[in-house]
């Protein structure tokens, strides 16, 4: 980790900030987002005036993530048909995360995104590095390539194929319906990434239980999960994940607006903390639940669910991850 994210100055500010309920300079302050779908990982607003359109706001109801995906396929993937909407959505991911204070940006591009755009992987990689250096340079940004897990694994691994004669992207993330297949069906899938170089992540725990959890870390050797709440609901499963030192990169307002968790207050990350399992904070959809970090560490401080302090040492567990 790198020493200027151990300033005390920096953790005095944040402490202090959160106190005085300053978005602000909450945003100010240097943080992570290891959970974030580059096409929706920018303002609605952003978007809409960088593309010249209007976009219908996402309303969840109680269909979690297949609401999500009627979205995109009706109000969404419409605006794909315009020449520059893959630039024009990083350059509003990117933005987002610059404002927000992001230093280190784990974001993740489908597959399959560049052969809805007619897109190849090295036009794919070369405008995500224009982008990522023209706005913010800065950022520690570690591109993911991310894999539905509606698809089977041989037509995932023929989209994985011409990714790799390129060096860019770090890990591979596995997310959509967790009931979709079994995890085990992605074995192949993650020991060949593994054996590329990759990270491995995947979505686990969202909507299912802890158990779940345990099983997608063990049969796909995960390097981190991607939400993993539903671990809360195991005791065992938690000092598991704590002995084994699994993060879990969780988005509160996602959980919270795809109604899965019904408030802050009422969030596991709470539970997860307690019993010692590493949990950071992030934004997966801000297009979608319009939270950067900085709003969700300001709710999870004004609800009582944690003091300044503890979500000092949560912000600190992005750096570490």
């Amino acid at each position: 980790m790198s020493a200027k994210y151990e300033d005390p100055l920096w953790h005095s500010f944040f402490i202090d900030s959160l106190g005085k309920n300053n978005l602000k300079n909450v945003r100010s302050v240097p943080k992570s987002d290891l959970h974030n779908h580059g096409m929706l990982g920018g303002r609605l607003k952003k978007m809409e005036k960088l593309c010249g359109t209007k976009l219908g706001k996402f309303k969840a109801g109680k269909q979690g993530i297949l609401e999500i995906n009627s979205w995109i396929v009706n109000v969404y993937r419409p605006l794909l048909e315009q020449p520059m909407v893959f630039e024009n959505a990083m350059k509003a991911a990117f933005m987002q995360a610059k404002h927000d204070g992001v230093t280190i940006l784990e974001m993740s591009i489908d597959i399959y995104m560049g052969r809805l755009l007619n897109l190849s992987p090295g036009k794919i990689i070369e405008t995500l590095d224009h982008v990522h250096k023209s706005i913010a340079p800065e950022i520690d940004f570690r591109p993911e390539l991310g894999f539905n897990r509606t698809f089977s694994v041989r037509s995932l691994l023929s989209a994985f194929e011409p990714y790799l004669e390129f060096s860019y992207f770090k890990a591979i993330d596995l997310y959509d319906n967790e009931s979709a297949q079994p995890v085990k069906n992605f074995y192949e899938l993650f020991r060949f990434a593994r054996k590329q170089g990759y990270l491995c992540k995947a979505h686990a725990g969202e909507f299912s239980d802890a158990e779940s959890v345990r099983e997608a870390v063990e049969i796909l050797e995960l390097d981190a999960v991607q939400h993993g709440i539903g671990a809360a609901e195991s005791k065992e499963v938690m000092r598991w994940l704590a002995d084994q030192k699994i993060p879990l990169n969780i988005s509160p307002a996602s959980n919270i607006g795809l109604k899965r968790i019904k408030s802050y207050q009422a969030h596991p990350i709470r539970i997860l903390y307690d019993h010692g399992v590493k949990v950071t904070v992030n934004t997966d959809d801000v297009m979608l639940f319009n939270k950067g970090n900085s709003e969700q560490y300001l709710k999870l401080y004004n609800c009582g669910l944690f003091t300044a302090g503890e979500l000092d040492e949560i912000r600190m567990n992005g750096f570490n991850a």
